[in-house]
């Protein structure tokens, strides 16, 4: 068993009730959105329950949907029945990839850098199977940009929300993160969500397609 590999089940089955009704409230329209245009082979990365399988265009030529958690990988298998492209599901940790170097030309990854124990780690496994030039699509709730939201979200992330919420954090700065890693951001667009007046420790969202730099 790889060494990263964490057991989560009561979060997964979360995860896969609470999924959908957030894909109702805007989220589905965001999968879409960060699809579009997609072409030739992808790798996504914690594929959960398979939910942007059915948003992948026609151009996609394959998808390898890399999902640890059995429970949600036997859902993802069936969301991939109906897929409008072929996925392959196979079991995986996002720190040991079942792939080579530079075989994938698009990296997928939603809601997946929040929860791995080390973004830099995850990053540089994906640069490691991106072709150069290779883009990597991701969605993810981030650090907030008010202070006081951020020491909120400090004081989340060192106490009890990682434990209860399937290693979460709230207050990563994933930009900053993918840009260390060696990618060029091209597009990012900072959204919350949900959208609502209440505003939540996991509000701030982003949507971001990066650049593999060679």
């Amino acid at each position: 068993m790889p060494a990263h590999r964490i057991s989560r089940p009561l979060f997964a089955r979360f995860y896969a009730r609470v999924s959908p009704a957030m894909d109702a409230g805007g989220i589905a329209a965001r999968r879409q959105q960060l699809l579009a245009g997609l072409t030739g082979t992808v790798i996504e990365i914690g594929a959960g329950n398979g939910l942007n399988f059915a948003h992948y265009p026609a151009g996609v030529t394959r998808v390898l949907a890399v999902e640890p958690d059995p429970f949600l990988r036997r859902i993802a298998l069936q969301n991939a029945t109906y897929a409008p492209v072929p996925v392959e599901v196979t079991d995986g940790v996002a720190e040991e990839l079942p792939a080579g170097d530079a075989t994938f030309g698009a990296a997928v990854a939603t809601f997946v850098l929040c929860t791995v124990a080390s973004q830099h780690a995850v990053l540089s496994e994906i640069h490691r199977v991106l072709r150069p030039g290779g883009q990597l699509r991701l969605i993810e709730h981030v650090r907030a940009d008010s202070p006081g939201w951020r020491r909120a979200q400090r004081l989340l992330d060192m106490t009890i929300w990682p434990a209860v919420c399937g290693g979460d954090h709230t207050g990563r700065d994933t930009a900053a993160a993918v840009r260390a890693a060696g990618f060029t951001i091209e597009r990012l667009d900072r959204f919350r969500f949900p959208d609502m007046r209440l505003t939540l420790p996991t509000s701030p969202h982003l949507s971001a397609i990066a650049s593999r730099t060679p």
